[in-house]
């Protein structure tokens, strides 16, 4: 299914289009993605910022990760529903929610990453990139 792809906020209040085909979608298993998520891992669709049209209200939320970039999670301020991260590390680059896709029937992770916290159920991946740790450039 090629771009554009449309999705939003659980109640509605956020709608965004994104206009160009994603640059990838990893599947994390760090604590951090964890927690945010509230499940065992975290999904980020990572997409160039200046595809993603929004409309309606947004709040951010930012903290220091462990590398010292500044992360940034846009929600929607009505029911806190999670759209996308940005970090100080990829400018012009954001980890879109893909679970907030209006069709998530075609999801597939390109990668998986912190394999080394995930939890000891999560079957290892075949045929799909798996890291221990970060995901590096050279990967």
């Amino acid at each position: 299914m090629p771009a554009p792809y449309q999705g939003g906020c659980q109640c509605g209040a956020v709608r965004y289009e994104l206009t160009e085909e994603p640059l990838g979608l990893i599947a994390c298993h760090c604590h951090e993605c964890q927690c945010q998520s509230g499940s065992a891992f975290g999904m980020s669709m990572h997409i160039r910022l200046s595809a993603l049209k929004l409309t309606g209200p947004t709040r951010t939320f930012t903290r220091k990760a462990d590398n010292g970039c500044d992360n940034t999670g846009t929600f929607c301020p009505d029911c806190g529903n999670r759209l996308f991260n940005a970090t100080s590390r990829t400018p012009g680059i954001v980890s879109l929610k893909p679970g907030t896709l209006d069709d998530t029937s075609g999801l597939k992770p390109t990668a998986y990453i912190w394999l080394e916290s995930a939890q000891g159920w999560v079957p290892r991946p075949e045929g799909i990139a798996a890291h221990e740790g970060q995901l590096r450039a050279k990967d």
